[in-house]
């Protein structure tokens, strides 16, 4: 018997649009119209204006489901993909299932929540972050450096892995596209302020060398890196 104090405890939905419905009862135009406004994220998928506290209730009670994810992921919607990214399991995910999601990104939120929920922990991660570093399309690369970070944040015992992927950083500081400067002084904040003594030495180096640089791109990197040092 559930008594008015009883926390209730969701359901797990196993439909596709099931979930889709539960998304949207929690949806709101408000808040649709506040992820382009305020937030900068613009997509061509559809949008139902559901808040990430939400997406993260339903996923919970969902646990890990590989093909499930997979069949949110297929739906396009952009809060259903969101959740896949919560819902995969990451020993499962493959390294063409990894490019063909990133692939398919259109917006910076999408690929910053794929890697920190979801490809930091599979095997292929650091492979990665190497190849799309020298992608062409915008999201791809910005997710090479989304990704860097979210290792650095994530991953223990992985300095030298991580240190032999910093001149990717260095490479990219002039690549003046928003969400790609952006990951890239993300992924460089992240070695310099979370890893060890030595890896946060190389990375504070590399952020006054940027600083100094004559690349107006680099600069604003090195610069915003320093000051979160500081």
């Amino acid at each position: 018997m559930t008594t008015p104090s009883t926390k209730r405890v969701p359901r797990p939905l196993r439909d596709v649009n099931e979930v889709l419905r539960e998304l949207e009862k929690g949806s709101s135009a408000s808040f649709r119209a506040d992820m382009s406004a305020r937030y900068g994220i613009v997509t061509k998928a559809r949008v139902l204006g559901t808040p990430m506290a939400h997406i993260k209730r339903i996923a919970k009670p969902l646990g890990r489901d590989h093909a499930f994810a997979e069949e949110l992921w297929k739906t396009g919607a952009y809060e259903a993909r969101m959740l896949a990214s919560m819902v995969d399991e990451p020993e499962r995910v493959t390294a063409a299932q990894m490019d063909r999601w990133i692939e398919s990104c259109d917006n910076w939120a999408l690929v910053d929540t794929l890697c920190f929920n979801l490809f930091d922990r599979t095997d292929h991660a650091f492979d990665k972050v190497v190849a799309w570093a020298h992608a062409e399309d915008e999201f791809v690369k910005r997710a090479a450096f989304a990704l860097l970070a979210c290792l650095a944040l994530h991953r223990r015992g992985d300095d030298a892995d991580l240190g032999a992927l910093m001149p990717c950083i260095e490479r990219a500081a002039t690549d003046e596209r928003n969400f790609v400067k952006k990951g890239v002084s993300w992924a460089l904040r992240a070695i310099g302020g979370k890893r060890g003594p030595e890896l946060r030495a190389a990375a504070r180096a590399m952020a006054t060398r940027l600083a100094e640089s004559d690349n107006a791109t680099s600069r604003w990197i090195g610069k915003d890196a320093l000051r979160s040092f500081r």
